[in-house]
């Protein structure tokens, strides 16, 4: 911890959850605000959003008791999540077809919370895939909600040669 930028940390071990659900919702959460990033674990409805949520008032906690610092003005300065033990997995059997067994991978993870008081310096990143923000219009909905008007839609080639053939007939 340094003196000048104190970190209020906290760790959730042994999550039975795999750790690529989990970095989703951390993606999302990663450089905000807390009010802001509670706000968000709150409402989204994905199920990996539950214990972080929890994680995330417990390095607040942390932070109010153990560094008296001011719990509304703390960002989410990093958050790392790292598969955890057994091979990064759990193996359990699996019944298949005519006597055959076959493993399944209960993944485990391990997340870590670090909140200060300071914004982060470096940008959130973008990470592509899934996202646990609200879903984006459609192109239906925000074509009809544009007051543009469209574009005459071009004839087909078979139309502009039938077209000319019936002007030269």
């Amino acid at each position: 911890m340094n003196a000048r930028h104190p970190h209020a940390v906290a760790h959730l071990r042994f999550v039975r959850t795999a750790p690529r659900k989990l970095r989703r919702v951390a993606d999302a959460i990663r450089g905000k605000r807390v009010a802001e990033a509670l706000a968000l674990l709150q409402f989204t409805p994905v199920f990996a959003a539950e214990p972080i949520e929890k994680l995330v008032r417990s390095a607040v906690a942390n932070a109010a008791n153990n560094h008296d610092m001011n719990s509304d003005e703390l960002y989410i300065a990093r958050i790392t999540v790292d598969g955890g033990p057994g091979g990064r997995f759990t193996k359990r059997l699996d019944p298949r077809a005519q006597g055959r067994a076959a493993f399944k991978r209960k993944r485990l993870s391990h997340v870590t919370v670090m909140l200060g008081e300071t914004p982060p310096a470096k940008p959130r990143k973008r990470h592509p895939g899934a996202s646990v923000q609200a879903a984006k219009v459609s192109r239906r909905a925000a074509a009809a909600a544009s007051a543009s008007p469209k574009k005459p839609r071009r004839p087909r080639k078979r139309r502009e040669a039938a077209a000319k053939e019936a002007q030269e007939a």
